[in-house]
Formats: structure tokens, C-alpha cells, sequence
């Protein structure tokens, strides 16, 4: 990721307490270390106190294409130099508020002030920044003993995984599940809504990228995957090897199109409907780990999220509410073969997946693992009455040394805050899809920031 980081000052500090600007200086690059020993780029800007001064950082932000600027008052600045400039820019704004003395008590010295009130120039700019419309998120606590940059620089990927939604592109794989209708949009008010386009290959072409495939390229394929994963149960050569080039064959229309993220129905798997012989469940889940979306069964829509997500928390998965645990207060989350092989707590084992679906398919094979522990946001997308909504809940992961179900992609999710029933009625009440993603390590306020930056009414659970 890379950030503007905007200095906000004022002229009237320089004319009368020109001696003060060196040590602010420093606490500047102080926070710009911070943001980058965090792998994040910083591109620095000089203390801004005029509009034009303001206008000419935001330029340089823009032609060095960072994801959004990350605004740090040094010092009261007033909001009217600076509106112009955040207000005309799309790069989306996030208020880093902090100082650079964590303790303010009134044995402090009062020379402090001068070097701590940016406070109130925080409380300006958000003003005018509502006033304007201009979404923005804010961050505030002391930089070096709290979580602040981090949590500042996780509004960052919700930004630039708001970006992605925008320039999505998913690759259909048959057409949408027949009688689902909660995930099925028009694909023309995708586009129209948010850029989202949709390629749907012709059983043709995917049968001539099966046609293709050499020896070697299988070959590697299956040595590959013999490192990476367990195997279990009976493996029928023919059936893997199918499984195997059905994977490859998508990984090539992937790359081809330039695509963002895939979905692909099942029960139109086969030479005569999709081309492909076999469902691809080992690559939806490695597509995942590569930052590729992905949903069943022909589901666009959280396709497109799920791979914008991708771009802001790798650590994101395509998931499905499956089974409560009502004496427990869990949520069985699952799918038949799809899930982000990062997330994984246990090695994939791969087997056969125990039935065909297709009228000319061969049996399906997968990599079954568990979702490992942490705390994260449920997050969907849907179609609501006038506009598209998105829904979230911070909720966590459980961990565990063992299961009962080395047949199923499997995670036990335990709501924040909410029982299981009130959750569940929640979600429902809010008009939620089946199909979802759990992002590991975001919060509901950032995914929220995510929802603002879109337009989207935003339901938080």
C-alpha cells in the first residue's frame, strides 16, 4: 500500500514562532517511519498551511498513485486552506488523530501546548468534511503506545479494496444456480452501480484450454500439489487428473481475462456445459491464497466483493452459513470444496469429493481444511429494495486441535456481542444473501469506511 501523508499547519506559526516548526518536523518523519516499518509506503509532503500549498501535495499524491491520503495535524490548521484540495481530489482521506506527547496533566509544561492542540483542527476538517459529503474515516489514540497506525492503515485497505470493487471483473463459469435468487442481479446495474463486469467463456473456449494442456504443465501441476497437501480415501487417477486439468484450464481463463475473481456452477460442469470435466475446487481455494474472488454457484455479486476484499486483507474467504450450534453459541460456517487456503489451521488434505453433479462430469476433487482462529468481520453484500446494501459483524473464529468432519471445509464462528438466534435474526432482518466473506483482522469500522467510499447503506450486525 502507499499513503499521502498531508501535514496540516498554519501560517501564523511560522510568522510568529518560527522556532517551533524543526521539532515538528521531526515528529512528522516520526509518523512516517511508523507508517512504513508497517510495510506501508509513505510519500512525504511539505508542511502545508495555504490552499495552494495544500492543492500542490495532493497533486503529488495523486500522480504517485497513492491509495489515499492520511491526514496528520501538527497543529491547529484551519479547514478552509485545505477543504478544496480533499474535497476535489478521489482519493479518499483518513484522519490520523494523534499528538506527540501521550501524557497532558497539569504538571506538564505549558510550552506543551504549542506542540499538542492539532485536536481541534481535527474537529474543523471532519466538520467541513461531512458538511461536504466527503467520506472519511478517523483514527485517534497515542501513535506509539496504542494501536492507532494500524488502525488508520486498516481504513487504507478498506479504500483500496473499495477501489477494486470498481475495476472488478468475474469470470462466470455457468450460469447462476437456478432458483437462487438472492444473489442474482442484473449484470447491466452491476456495471452501471460499479464497474463490475462479467465475462462468461464459452464452452468452447474452456474446452480448448483443456485441449491445450501439455504433460508437462499436468505433470507439474500434480507434483506441485503432492508438496503442498495431505491425501486421503481412494484417489482414481483419471478422476485427479480430470480435477487437475479442469483447475488449470480456469487458472488460464483467469489470467487471460485479467480477471479479478470467479465463480462457477457446479451443476453445469462438464464438457457440454462449461467445458471444463471437472468442478475446480482445489483452484477456487488457491485463486483465494493468489487474491482472486470467489463464490459458488454462478453468485457474481459476492464474487466481485470477495475479490476487492482480497486487495485489502489477503487473509479474506469466501464462506456460507451452514449449521448453528445453538447450546454454544457457534455458527458452522462451510462450503462444498472453497476456501482461502491462507486461512487454513490445518494442511489440505485432498480426496474425492464423494459425488458428481453434472450430466457429463467426472466426480470432483478437493482439499478439505479447517479455518483457523481469529477475530474478523462477516461481511455481505445484497440487493435490496433500491440499492445495494452491505451488512457486517464483527465476530471470531474459533481455534481447535481437532474435528469430526475431515470430509468438509469447516470454521466455527462465534458472533460479537450477539447470541446466535439474535444474530441470525439480524442478519435476515437486514436482507442478507447465503453467500458471504469472512475478513480476517478487519474491523467493522473499517469495513464500514469500505461501505461509505461505495455509497452503500451499511447495516452493522
Amino acid at each position: 500500500m502507499k499513503i499521502g501523508l498531508l501535514p496540516l499547519y498554519i501560517k501564523l506559526y511560522d510568522d510568529v514562532a518560527p522556532d517551533v516548526r524543526p521539532r515538528m518536523e521531526t515528529f512528522y518523519e516520526k509518523i512516517a517511519r511508523a507508517v512504513e516499518s508497517r510495510g506501508t509506503e509513505a510519500v512525504r509532503a511539505p508542511f502545508c498551511r495555504l490552499r495552494a500549498e495544500f492543492k500542490d501535495a495532493v497533486r503529488r499524491f495523486e500522480e504517485e498513485k497513492a491509495d489515499a491520503i492520511v491526514t496528520l495535524h501538527i497543529a491547529y490548521s484551519p479547514s478552509l486552506e485545505c477543504i478544496e484540495a480533499l474535497t476535489d481530489t478521489t482519493l479518499p482521506v483518513v484522519v490520523l488523530d494523534t499528538t506527540e506527547t501521550l501524557a497532558f496533566t497539569n504538571e506538564q509544561s505549558e510550552d506543551e501546548i504549542m506542540y499538542n492542540h492539532g485536536i481541534h483542527g481535527v474537529m474543523d476538517l471532519c466538520s467541513m468534511l461531512t458538511r461536504y459529503g466527503k467520506p472519511y474515516a478517523i483514527a485517534a489514540g497515542f501513535w506509539e503506545t496504542s494501536d492507532v497506525v494500524d488502525r488508520a492503515l486498516g481504513f487504507v485497505k478498506a479504500a483500496v479494496a473499495a477501489k477494486a470493487v470498481r475495476g472488478a471483473k468475474v469470470g462466470l463459469i455457468g450460469e447462476s444456480f437456478a432458483g437462487m435468487g438472492d444473489f442474482r442481479v442484473p449484470y447491466g446495474e452491476l456495471y452501471e452501480r460499479f464497474g463490475i463486469r462479467v465475462d462468461e467463456p464459452s464452452a468452447e473456449r474452456m474446452r480448448g484450454y483443456m485441449a491445450a494442456l501439455t504433460e508437462e504443465e499436468i505433470g507439474a501441476e500434480i507434483e506441485s500439489n503432492r508438496a503442498a497437501y495431505d491425501f486421503a480415501g481412494e484417489i482414481i487417477e483419471d478422476e485427479y487428473r480430470e480435477a487437475v486439468r479442469s483447475c488449470l484450464a480456469t487458472r488460464k481463463f483467469v489470467k487471460d481475462d485479467g480477471l479479478t475473481a470467479f465463480t462457477a456452477n457446479f451443476l453445469k460442469t462438464g464438457p457440454s456445459g462449461t467445458g471444463i470435466t471437472s468442478t475446480p475446487f482445489l483452484e477456487s481455494c488457491k485463486a483465494m491464497q493468489n487474491g482472486i474472488g470467489y463464490a459458488g454457484e454462478g453468485d457474481v455479486l459476492t464474487a466481485a466483493f470477495c475479490g476487492a476484499l482480497l486487495q485489502g486483507w489477503a487473509e479474506s474467504t469466501f464462506c456460507e452459513i451452514f449449521c448453528p450450534d445453538w447450546k454454544n453459541g457457534l455458527i458452522f460456517l462451510s462450503h462444498m470444496g472453497e476456501v482461502n487456503y491462507r486461512i487454513a489451521a490445518t494442511k489440505p488434505c485432498v480426496t474425492r469429493a464423494g459425488r458428481k453433479y453434472g450430466s457429463d462430469d467426472v466426480n470432483p476433487y478437493a482439499g478439505y481444511t479447517r479455518m483457523k482462529g481469529g477475530k474478523g468481520v462477516y461481511v455481505n453484500i445484497s440487493r435490496a429494495k433500491d440499492d445495494y446494501r452491505l451488512t457486517c459483524a464483527a465476530c471470531e473464529m474459533m481455534d481447535y486441535e481437532s474435528d469430526n468432519f475431515p470430509g468438509s471445509m469447516r470454521g466455527w464462528m462465534k458472533p460479537a456481542g450477539k447470541t446466535v438466534p439474535a444474530f441470525l435474526e439480524a442478519l435476515s432482518t437486514a436482507g442478507a444473501t447465503h453467500h458471504s466473506v469472512f475478513v480476517y483482522g478487519a474491523s467493522v469500522e473499517q469495513i464500514a469506511y469500505f461501505g461509505r467510499l461505495l455509497r452503500l447503506e451499511t447495516v452493522t450486525v
